[in-house]
């Protein structure tokens, strides 16, 4: 276990959260769940119908968790008249809204929603879309946020960069193209996410193949408008741009290419001009650097949402 994955997992122990994983019919779920539940990570609740959760978990120990089916579950007429209530102002019915919340992960998005749970964990089955679709229509987005975005926090073994060696990666899953004000609200949003996981201070760079005006395109003044706006709504972040990532993470290319950044060539946050770059980005540093890669991770929320791919569900603990 990395070092970061190990002090997330002393505070989640410190303060245990419950987590819900409606995707109980994947195996890898079941076997995260036997792990938290071993190392006293999280409280766990299971999706689905109990007895074909415990043939899938065969020898695997998941006596701890709580398994919720929703179509007996006492509270399924609560959820659909909550889920009806959110949605009636585009057309929800409550037949629909009865047919949908059978749906493990509209199921587990409203017991966020409702407060029986802390937070969900889901896409191993699921693509991003169809995981994040049931959070956008019932979690919401935190109150005074614009946008919800997604990041990767990268974790490079043997690494003088970044916070040694850990980034964050903005936006790495979710925002296709964003305009100036949208990726303002990325950066701002990341460096409220780094400081939180990483527990250490953001140093936020906003990534161009330009340095100061080495170039100048379209491309280019976006990036120089969206810093623009980010220091304008928050002052007190260290933040620079545009800058190329060499200048951004290096602090000798940093004197040459973009002398007297605040950065100084210590940048831990990292935004990106947009989802391609982002994308290829966190998968060129998880493949060629063999660093850990640990998302995507929604941001502002109203409640946490974590969206793991392949077998990395298992750092399920990133969410307590």
């Amino acid at each position: 276990m990395s070092d970061f994955l190990a002090r997330i997992s002393a505070r989640a122990k410190a303060d245990k959260k419950t987590i819900v994983l409606p995707e109980s019919t994947d195996i890898r779920t079941l076997k995260a769940t036997a792990m938290i539940l071993e190392q006293g990570i999280a409280n766990i609740i299971l999706v689905g119908d109990r007895d074909k959760i415990m043939e899938l978990a065969g020898d695997l120990d998941i006596s701890g968790a709580t398994i919720v089916n929703p179509a007996t579950s006492e509270k399924f007429d609560d959820y659909v008249n909550t889920f009806y209530e959110l949605r009636k102002h585009k057309g929800m019915t409550l037949e629909k809204a009865r047919e949908i919340m059978k749906d493990e992960l509209y199921w587990g998005a409203m017991m966020v929603k409702k407060g029986d749970a802390d937070g969900m964990v889901a896409g191993a089955a699921h693509s991003t879309a169809d995981t994040l679709r049931p959070a956008l229509q019932i979690i919401k987005t935190a109150p005074g946020t614009k946008l919800v975005s997604a990041f990767f926090i990268m974790v490079v073994p043997n690494c003088e960069y970044g916070e040694n060696g850990t980034f964050l990666y903005a936006d790495s899953g979710l925002v296709e193209n964003p305009d100036a004000d949208q990726l303002s609200e990325i950066a701002i949003s990341s460096a409220k996410s780094f400081r939180q996981l990483v527990q250490a201070e953001p140093r936020v760079a906003m990534l161009s193949y330009s340095s100061y005006g080495s170039a100048k395109s379209e491309l280019t003044e976006k990036v120089v408008e969206a810093t623009r706006l980010a220091k304008e709504k928050a002052p007190e972040l260290l933040l620079n741009g545009e800058l190329q990532v060499d200048a951004a993470i290096i602090p000798a290319i940093a004197k040459t290419k973009a002398p007297g950044s605040p950065l100084q060539g210590r940048a831990n946050t990292l935004i990106f001009p947009d989802l391609n770059s982002g994308n290829i980005a966190y998968k060129l540093t998880q493949r060629l650097a063999k660093a850990e890669a640990y998302g995507p991770i929604t941001q502002v929320l109203q409640n946490p949402l974590t969206i793991f791919r392949e077998d990395v569900l298992q750092k399920i603990l990133l969410v307590s």
